[in-house]
C-alpha cells in the first residue's frame, strides 16, 4: 500500500539526543543548564505576562530587539531572534542553503549542526578537531569550496570547551570569500575568561558583510526552558533570517524574561562567576587525578574517554552526564556538592583502570 514519503533529505537527518534525565534536577549534568533558578526580577517579569496569554506575542519582538540595541549599541535591525539560538541557525541555513550546497564545521561540535544542515538539504563537511579539542581553522579554510554557503565556528566549542583565539578568527575570516556566511556560535561566551578568545560582536562591528554571531539566553541567563536566542550581524542577513522565523514563535513570557535578564546583568554576572569558579576547581581536580582535560571556557568540562564513554556514564549514575559513544563525556558544571560527587566518581574510575 502506498504511503506518504518525506523528502529525501529527511532520511539523512540524525536524531537529536537530549541529555539524559536525572532523578533530581541537581544531578542532571548532561544538558549544560544553569544550576541557579531565575532571579526574582526575571521571574516576576515572566509571571506578569501570564495574565495576558490570551493575546498573541509581539511578532516583531520590538521590546527584545530594543533592549538588545540598548545594551549592545548595535541597531535593532541587525538582530534576528528565535526559540533558542539553534532555531535561529535553522532559519539561517533555510535562508542560505539549497540542495547541493555545503556547510563546513568542526567535528565534534554541537550535535544539532548536522541535523540543521541536513534539514536544509545541504551537505555537511566535517573538519576534525585538533587533539586538544580546538578548531583546526587552517583545515576548515581548506575545506571551503565554491559549493560552500555557510561555515560554523563554535567558540567555546561544545562539547570540548576550548575557544577560538581572536587573532586566529580574524585571519580565518580574511581568507573566506565574502559570499560565504560565517556563523560565530557564542552560546557560552559569558563564561569565557581567556583574554585572547574570539570576540564575535567586535567582528560584527567591523562591518564585515558575511559574519554573524549567535547568542542565547539559555545558558548563562538561565532561561533554557523559555527558549530565546538571537543572531546579530549585517542587517541584510538578519532580515533574511527573520523571514524564515515562524510568526509568534517567541512568546511574550520569554521576551519579558529576556529583557528583564538584560536589565539584571550585574546580578547574573555574580552567578556566572560562581560557575566559572567551580569550573576552575573541577578542571584542577580532574587534572590532579591524571585526566587529560581540554581547557574549557564554557560551563562544562570534557573527558576524552573514547570507547569507555558509555561505561563511565553508567559508573557515575545517578549523576547524569552526556556521553558521546566512542568519543567522550561532557559534564556540566552544576551545584558544588554534585560537582564534588562527580569528581569523586572520576577518581574512582581512573584509579580502577
Amino acid at each position: 500500500m502506498a504511503a506518504p514519503v518525506p523528502r529525501p533529505a529527511i532520511d539523512a537527518v540524525p536524531a537529536y539526543r537530549p541529555g539524559r534525565p536525572a532523578s533530581d534536577d541537581a544531578l542532571k549534568l548532561s544538558s549544560n543548564e544553569n544550576p541557579f533558578g531565575p532571579l526574582p526580577s526575571v521571574a516576576d517579569a515572566a509571571a506578569a505576562e501570564l495574565r495576558r496569554i490570551n493575546r498573541y506575542p509581539d511578532a516583531g519582538m520590538t521590546r527584545l530587539y530594543g533592549a538588545l540595541e540598548q545594551t549592545s549599541g548595535i541597531p535593532a535591525d541587525r538582530f534576528a531572534a528565535g526559540t533558542g539560538s539553534v532555531a535561529v541557525l535553522y532559519g539561517l541555513l533555510s535562508a542560505y542553503c539549497s540542495p547541493g550546497d555545503e556547510v563546513v564545521y568542526a567535528w565534534r561540535s554541537f550535535e544539532a549542526y548536522p541535523i540543521a544542515v541536513e534539514l536544509s538539504g545541504a551537505t555537511s563537511v566535517r573538519v576534525p578537531l585538533r587533539e586538544d579539542g580546538t578548531h583546526d581553522l587552517e583545515a576548515m579554510a581548506t575545506a571551503v569550496t565554491p559549493r560552500t554557503k555557510v561555515v560554523l565556528v563554535c567558540t567555546p566549542n561544545n562539547p570540548t570547551g576550548p575557544v577560538v583565539r581572536h587573532d586566529d578568527l580574524i585571519a580565518f575570516l580574511d581568507g573566506v570569500p565574502e559570499d560565504v556566511v560565517v556563523v560565530v556560535d557564542e552560546a557560552y561566551v559569558e563564561f569565557v575568561r581567556d583574554p585572547d578568545a574570539a570576540r564575535g560582536l567586535d567582528v560584527v562591528l567591523e562591518e564585515r558583510p558575511n559574519v554573524v554571531v549567535l547568542r542565547t539566553f539559555s545558558k548563562a541567563y538561565g532561561l533554557a526552558g523559555l527558549r530565546v536566542g538571537y543572531l546579530c550581524g549585517p542587517a541584510a542577513i538578519a532580515e533574511a533570517v527573520r523571514k524564515t522565523t515562524p510568526p509568534f514563535s517567541v512568546t511574550d513570557v520569554a521576551q519579558a524574561a529576556a529583557v528583564a535578564s538584560l536589565a539584571a546583568v550585574d546580578e547574573l554576572a555574580e552567578r556566572v562567576d560562581a560557575v566559572v569558579s567551580e569550573r576552575t576547581s573541577m578542571l584542577a581536580a580532574l587534572r590532579a587525578q591524571g585526566w587529560s582535560v581540554p581547557d574549557s571556557q564554557a560551563n562544562f568540562v570534557w573527558l576524552p574517554l573514547g570507547d569507555d564513554a558509555l561505561d563511565f556514564a553508567a559508573a557515575v549514575d545517578p549523576i547524569s552526564v552526556r556521553a558521546f559513544a566512542g568519543e567522550g563525556v561532557r559534564v556540566t558544571v552544576g551545584d558544588p556538592q554534585v560537582n564534588a560527587r562527580l569528581v569523586e566518581g572520576a577518581a574512582r574510575w581512573i584509579t580502577g583502570r
